[in-house]
């Protein structure tokens, strides 16, 4: 019976699956498990740096009709509601409510008279003879804004006081040039009318 039993148990022994040599080790040898490996680093996060706006706005200093004509530009406020253009009637004003050159948005408001008791005809008089499809141009230093007329029109200045289209700082961008024209008042040193250029930028300021 122990023969038997010896028997046995190297017949059991014999059924077992041996390990294949180099899965484990050598003939069924175990070897190691490998070491898990090390986490790849997290590289460092970079800040983030806003691109540099290639948008150039600028307080106009000088506006050039067409055929070249030019003049000094002065930024004016309003005193009680109007507009104080420059007594000089060889240089003009921007509205300082107004916007810039190159702005997005907004109408950037140049004025000036059309004519002097004192010193004659007036720079703003060049305004009667532009017309649709005209360039303007607005400068400052080595800066330029160039716009093409897209209307020209004559409206009582009463009417241009209730109007808010020509001093609007909300909608596309725009060059609006405004002078005196109609009837001159004697009596009262002044024409009945304004004289209204607008003009689109043509591309962006440089």
């Amino acid at each position: 019976m122990l023969v038997l039993a010896l028997v046995l148990i190297a017949i059991l022994t014999g059924c077992d699956h041996p390990t294949p040599p180099g899965e484990n080790g050598s003939a069924g040898t175990p070897r190691p498990a490998a070491a898990p490996a090390a986490p790849t680093p997290i590289p460092q996060a970079r800040e983030g740096r806003p691109a540099k706006s290639t948008r150039i706005r600028f307080q106009p200093a000088e506006v050039v009709l067409p055929g070249g004509a030019k003049a000094p530009v002065d930024p004016v406020g309003t005193v009680d509601g109007e507009l104080k253009v420059p007594d000089d009637p060889q240089r003009v004003g921007w509205w300082d409510g107004s916007a810039n050159a190159g702005d997005p948005f907004g109408n950037t408001v140049i004025a000036g008279h059309i004519d002097s008791a004192e010193e004659g005809i007036g720079y703003f008089a060049g305004l009667r003879t532009v017309k649709k499809g005209d360039v303007v141009s607005v400068r400052a230093g080595s800066h330029r804004q160039r716009y093409q007329v897209t209307k020209v029109q004559s409206i009582s200045k009463l009417a241009l006081a209730d109007d808010t289209r020509a001093f609007d700082q909300t909608g596309r961008h725009q060059l609006v040039l405004i002078t005196c024209t109609g009837i001159f008042r004697p009596e009262r040193r002044s024409y009945d009318d304004n004289l209204v250029v607008t003009a689109r930028a043509v591309g962006l300021a440089s």
